[in-house]
This record gives structure tokens, sequence and C-alpha cells, in this order.
């Protein structure tokens, strides 16, 4: 293989991690990269690429909603296709799977397509952890214990964020476990600030260790990627287990009744309610409000002014179980100011 080649870092880790907030911080870092981002997300509504940079003068791709680990693997090669014909100077390939996908069947990816493989390398699985709420990942339900112990089995390098907000002998106990699991350097972190030497461009994957913990790692890729079966049995299984709730909706809105709303859903529908993020347009405010919530614990903020001409319609994603789509809805309509 060529020494040349692109590298290329798998941001993964449950939802809530804070994924999108370490991929901000890193495209706004002053490194000089020139970076490819490929997005995927969960849900109905597209929100995560309008949390993303947009002045930081990278390429930003995103697949179409759905799990990268399941159908959508497909417009992950293909994307990665269009950057090798475009022949535009990367420095580096960052990957933001959704917070329901084992980062496996990613990776895979980059072993069974030849084209792939000769113009990318795989450097760095990098793992977010939530330290509030790790123990209730790995621990609580049998089905996002899965995924989650997956993503930290996978991880090169791991990141425990959130540290703020717990207290030391409960992040030693996280840290514990996480060991258990794999034991890689963690490092802790608030906001995903981090040193990004220490995650970017550092040759931390070593198939060998993949292979020592899933000896078929390499022929599952190889019997996958002939025809894209094997998928559709993943994408049912998530699609049972959690469910999004999308909602578009134009007109401007009354803060206080949208606060009191969002306080209501989230005390009604508590632990079911995995996710929840947003972006809207309030009555009498030319800032975009953003709102990002891991269950029951919420943050809302203004954090630009919206651009002229851009679309105001406010979206918001939910990401849970027993979800009650027409209830989310209506209820959400009832925030809107009629004019």
């Amino acid at each position: 293989m060529s020494n040349d080649r692109i590298p290329v870092t798998v941001l993964t880790g449950f939802l809530g991690s804070g994924k999108t907030t370490l991929l901000n911080y890193i495209l706004k870092a002053q490194h000089g990269k020139k970076i490819a981002v490929i997005e995927n997300e969960f849900g109905e509504v597209a929100i995560d690429d309008k949390l993303v940079v947009v002045d930081a003068g990278q390429e930003i791709y995103e697949t179409q909603n759905g799990c990268l680990c399941c159908k959508v693997r497909g417009d992950l090669v293909k994307i990665l296709h269009e950057l090798i014909e475009a022949k535009k100077p990367l420095d580096m390939v960052l990957i933001e799977t959704t917070g329901m996908a084992d980062p496996g069947p990613v990776v895979q990816t980059f072993f069974v397509d030849e084209k792939v493989q000769e113009a990318f390398k795989m450097d760095a699985i990098v793992t977010m952890v939530d330290a509030k709420h790790a123990e209730m990942h790995l621990t609580k339900d049998t089905d996002q214990r899965a995924e989650a112990y997956q993503q930290i089995a996978f991880a090169d390098v791991l990141l425990l964020n959130k540290i703020d907000l717990v207290q030391r002998s409960d992040r030693d106990k996280i840290i514990d476990r996480i060991k258990e699991i794999n034991d890689v350097q963690i490092i802790p972190c608030e906001y995903g600030h981090v040193d990004l030497d220490k995650i970017i461009n550092i040759g931390g994957f070593d198939l060998d260790r993949v292979l020592e913990r899933k000896p078929a790692f390499l022929r599952e890729a190889e019997e996958e990627g002939k025809e894209g079966h094997g998928h559709d049995h993943e994408h049912k299984r998530h699609d049972e287990l959690v469910t999004s709730v999308g909602i578009s909706e134009k007109g401007e809105l009354d803060f206080d009744h949208l606060n009191r709303w969002i306080q209501s859903v989230l005390a009604s529908l508590g632990p079911n309610i995995y996710r929840t993020k947003g972006i809207l347009n309030v009555e009498g405010e030319e800032d975009r409000y953003v709102f990002q919530g891991v269950h029951m614990i919420f943050d809302g903020q203004q954090d630009r002014a919206w651009h002229e001409g851009e679309d105001r319609t406010n979206k918001l994603v939910f990401i849970g179980k027993n979800l009650k789509r027409e209830a989310l809805v209506e209820s959400f309509k009832q925030c809107i100011v009629n004019k």
C-alpha cells in the first residue's frame, strides 16, 4: 500500500456523548489541515449538519438518514469514491457515526473496497463516552448496552467526556468499567476539549488487535461487501429498538411556552428519551435557538444569527423508545405564535 494514503479517523460514541461538540472543536482548531467530514445521523429530520460549523473551510458530506452500520454503508463508499475522483488535497477524513452505530462495519468498509483501500488508511477509532450516563448505557438496557459496549471495544483511544458532571469517585468507577472492556488510553475531558495530537494522525488503529477480539472481522466484511446483503436484518433491529420522531414546522415560537413544553416532554417521557436536539425560531430573536438533551438533562442557547435568506423552519428530533408521534407534534404546534 502507498504511504501517502489519506488517514481516516472514525468518531463514535453513544447518543449525546458529545461527538458533534468535539467535531466542531476540531474544525475550529488552528491546525491548518484540510479535512473532509462525513456525517451520519439517526433521525427523520436532518439536524446534525446544521450544528456543524459551516465556515471552517472544510468539506462536509452527509449520508442518508439511517445507520452507517446498516444499509447506508453504500453511501459511505460512494462518498469516498467521490473524494478520490475529485482529487482534492486532503490531510484527513473524519467520519462521525450515529450514536446507534456499531463502528465495526464502518471500519470494514476500508478493507472491502479495493479503490478505497488504495486511497485511504484507517488511523484511529476515537470513542466518546458520556461520564454522566455511561453506567446506565452499559448496564440498564440489553440492546443499548450492546451498542455502547461495541463502541468502547473498538476504540483505539477513548475520551471520557462531561467529567464536570460526576464526582471523582464515580469517574474512577467508570474508568475501571471501561478498562474491563478495552484497556486503551482514556482521556478525561469537558466539552470535547482535548489535545488534538492525541486523537488525530496518531496511527492508533491496530488490525491485529481487532482480529484478536473478532477473528471473523475481515471475512464478514468480504461477505457483506459482495452484494451489500447482511444489513437489512441489522437495520430492522435498530428500528425495533429505537425510533425517532422528527418535527418540522414553520412559524415563530413563544419562548415561555416552548420552555414549559420541553420540560413537560422530558418529565413525562423521561428515561425513554435517549436524545433530543433541535434548531428553533423564537419570536423576537435574531439568533437561532439550539437545544440539545440527553435523557432528562437539557441545554438550550442562542448560537448565531440567522443568515439572510436562511430557512427558519423549526426542526426537532426525539430519539428513544415508545415515543408518541402525534402527541409530540400536536403539542409542539401549540408553541407557535398565531399572527
